[in-house]
């Protein structure tokens, strides 16, 4: 039933909105405001605005494929509709490794924070963390909120959604609480400079860093979790377009809100003395209401620290399973991950799976910050296949039903993929290389499968993925000899290297387009699309 599921396990508008934020607010906002500052100064603010225009106009292209393919797991599926198995595989390898990556990160966070607890009760939980890494004894904690998060997921889809519904609302109330607080009590309006030079300390080349380095686009990058559960949503030919821009438009303003909390509330005397650069809090928000003296407040921060990354490691379990369980249709992974507990209509043995492979994750790499820029890259190498996508469709098949279908994707399309070649290029080399190997781990298993089953000619294939091949590679050649800024040896500078991206990206996209492929896969997303209806009223 092309993933539908019972109406009494539908998710509503509501629960989808707290689904998505108990996603988006995860353990991000607690040091990306800090780290922010010191990368690029006031001008930090204008990192998170231009984070959140990023993900909204990348969001743009797949609220119109979300609403005309309501499938769970649909992001797994998209790209091959349009351009074959290979790309699709690509997108939907990098996608899930993304996803199933953020589950231990959420774990390794909760444990990090657990380990700067300040109360004398809970001085055990130091040991947790040795020279910034998680211990034996810690990994063992790890493997536990791991187990948890599988387990909140496993029986039902109403236990999911209450249990995000409630710490969506949590999530809410105390950055909005600290805003408001901070605001008050300890604001210095000369903190944000007097001059470009005061308000942009490291140039416009600080802004465009921070939004990536800084865990900006990590903080964003959760819109998906509306789009993956489509399939057991409410109406989701208009709750998906909903849900995605209500939980982005919520998370952008407080997002910037807290930025600017943090900005003012920083000491004009020690700012003084050590520049931006040398404010470097462990718990930024935490050890300013400490020093403003607002022990309350440190409290229910630190048990939001506690609470917030535990809530997204929840969601990520649902959205991870089910991008797996996608992946199954498309014949390149075995299809038993992909089968449905017959009760609950949930894709238990791919959440089994996640959670093993999760668990070998975080076994080898327990330094959360080692893992997030790789795995923030790895979503954008995804993200590539969607403009190029919805432009395809529309025209292979301009018949198709479209209950979001704007004018604007002939610019918005183009755009957004210049924007997310962009993202790329900031995380500095060589984490490019990193995710090209992260990508390329998956094409053994690939290739297993399309010896075994033919599915279609590698010709065909290559037709339809040369470009993304191609692309990846180019953008880690410009990552290697672009600007000194960005990691690069400094053979194209700054802003030159932006303009060479740009021209890049536009070849690359056109390129892209012409390459779609008219084949039996648009036969299942005809399928797929025949029982999406507009609703006028």
């Amino acid at each position: 039933m092309n993933g539908v599921i019972m109406p009494k396990n539908k998710i509503s508008l509501f629960s989808g909105v707290m689904l998505a934020l108990s996603s988006l607010i995860g353990s991000g906002w607690l040091f990306g405001s800090g780290t922010a500052a010191r990368v690029a100064g006031p001008a930090a603010i204008i990192s998170w605005v231009i984070g959140a225009a990023i993900m909204i106009l990348i969001a743009f292209n797949y609220v119109e494929l979300g609403t005309m393919f309501p499938e769970s797991g649909g992001m797994s599926r998209f790209a091959q509709y349009s351009h074959g198995p290979l790309l699709g595989f690509l997108a939907a390898w990098a996608n899930w490794v993304s996803l199933i990556t953020l589950i231990p990160i959420e774990a390794v966070a909760c444990v990090q924070y657990m380990a700067g607890w300040p109360w004398k009760w809970a001085n055990w939980t130091a040991n947790f963390m040795h020279d910034g890494a998680i211990t034996t004894e810690g990994l063992l904690v790890v493997y536990v909120f791991m187990l948890v998060f599988t387990l909140i997921n496993f029986w039902s889809v109403k236990v999911l959604t209450r249990f995000t519904s409630l710490v969506g609302v949590f999530k809410l109330v105390i950055p909005t609480l600290t805003i408001v607080t901070l605001i008050v009590v300890g604001f210095h309006p000369g903190n944000f400079g007097h001059s470009t030079a005061t308000f942009m300390p490291n140039g416009t080349r600080g802004i465009f860093e921070a939004v990536t380095v800084s865990g900006i686009i990590l903080s964003y990058d959760a819109f998906q979790t509306v789009i993956n559960m489509a399939g057991e949503m409410v109406n989701p030919q208009k709750n998906i377009f909903r849900g995605v821009w209500i939980s982005l438009t919520i998370t952008a303003v407080i997002y910037i809100a807290l930025q600017v909390a943090f900005i003012g509330a920083v000491d004009p005397t020690t700012l003084a003395k050590v520049g931006w650069q040398g404010i470097n809090f462990s718990s930024p928000f935490a050890d300013l209401a400490i020093l403003l003296g607002l022990t309350w407040l440190s409290i229910l921060l630190y048990m939001d620290a506690f609470v917030s990354p535990f809530g997204t490691g929840v969601t990520f379990v649902a959205t991870s399973a089910r991008t797996l369980a996608a992946m199954t249709r498309n014949g390149n992974i075995p299809a038993w991950l992909g089968r449905l507990n017959r009760r609950y209509m949930i894709p238990r043995f791919a959440m089994v799976a996640d959670l093993v492979l999760a668990m070998v994750l975080v076994f080898f790499f327990r330094d959360w910050s080692k893992l997030a820029t790789v795995v923030s890259v790895s979503t954008f190498v995804a993200y590539a296949t969607g403009p190029v996508t919805a432009v395809s469709l529309r025209k292979m098949r301009p018949n198709f039903t479209r209950p979001f279908n704007s004018k604007a994707l002939s610019w918005v399309a183009p755009l957004s993929f210049v924007l997310t070649s962009m993202v790329i290029y900031w995380a500095m080399w060589p984490t490019t290389v990193e995710v090209i190997f992260v990508v390329v781990l998956g094409l053994p298993i690939y290739a297993y499968y399309q010896v075994k089953y033919d599915h279609v000619p590698l010709r065909t294939q290559l037709k339809g993925s040369l470009w993304m091949l191609f692309y990846l590679v180019a953008l880690s050649v410009l990552s290697y000899v672009g600007s000194k800024g960005f990691g690069g040896t400094g053979l194209i500078e700054y802003p030159y290297d932006f303009v060479v991206i740009t021209i890049l990206s536009l070849i690359v996209y056109r390129w892209a387009i012409a390459s779609r492929i008219d084949g039996p896969d648009l036969k299942e997303a005809a399928k797929v699309n025949e029982d999406v209806v507009i609703d006028e009223q």
